[in-house]
């Protein structure tokens, strides 16, 4: 894999913003795992957000980058930038999201476009702007993705992350040259501090093993797919849910 100053392989979090968060756990992990780990995150998303933004930012474990990735020029400038200061990027996990719940009678023309940039058109560029980087070699380099299947009352959320789920499944086609995998991940329901009684009750009671997913259990299913043991996995939307009473 790609070395940063430390000599370390280089990974690139997105989406890592606040305490108790998907993004957080995952840049910890990998950074306990031996990778540099560089963070990006958007504050401004989290303060108009019901939970809010955390007053005092967490401790990440390397470099943090503020990027709203709506803007155009966002995911290949925050790639760049990485670049710039760490070296060559080997693994690319994007836990970023655009996420206001709306119906199809209520869904803004303004709301369904942002959904599309930040969770479809971001996907896009940070995935092609990784792939322009990668240095190699064959088989080191790691593409994640969280996705969601929620998309009734959430209109614009799942569209966009169906849009997700098929950039990155293409992925593994399009950069097998590369010898780069590219995974997606529904986590199904996590306790990241947005969820009233009412909906956690309904949670647990919805899951086989009678829990709230956690951060970790993400973080861990990532940490396996970016190791040297989990390169055979590739080009599959898995999910770590914990089993759903379906």
């Amino acid at each position: 894999m790609s070395d940063g100053s430390n000599g370390a392989p280089i990974a690139l979090v997105t989406g890592v913003s606040r305490a108790g968060g998907i993004g957080l756990a995952i840049a910890e992990r990998l950074a306990g795992d031996g990778f540099t780990v560089a963070s990006a995150g958007w504050r401004p998303y989290d303060e108009r957000m019901p939970w809010g933004a955390d007053e005092t930012p967490p401790q990440l474990p390397g470099p943090v980058f503020d990027v709203d990735l709506a803007e155009p020029d966002g995911p290949t400038g925050l790639v760049d930038a990485v670049v710039t200061e760490l070296g060559p990027v080997s693994v690319l996990v994007m836990c970023h999201c655009e996420s206001v719940d709306s119906e199809i009678r209520t869904t803004t023309i303004e709301s369904f476009d942002r959904h599309m940039a930040v969770n479809a058109r971001a996907v896009w560029l940070l995935v092609k702007a990784f792939a322009e980087q990668f240095p190699g070699p064959a088989g080191t380099g790691r593409i994640v993705a969280l996705t969601s299947d929620d998309t009734a009352f959430n209109l614009p959320y799942g569209a966009s992350k169906g849009a997700l789920d098929r950039i990155v499944l293409a992925a593994a086609s399009e950069l097998a040259d590369l010898g780069v995998t590219a995974n997606v991940i529904n986590p199904g329901p996590v306790d990241t501090g947005w969820m009233d009684d009412e909906i956690a009750d309904a949670v647990r009671c919805n899951t086989l093993q009678g829990r709230l997913g956690r951060p970790s259990d993400t973080a861990n299913l990532v940490s396996f797919l970016c190791s040297t043991e989990g390169q055979w996995i590739n080009r599959q939307l898995l999910y770590s849910d914990g089993g759903r009473r379906r």
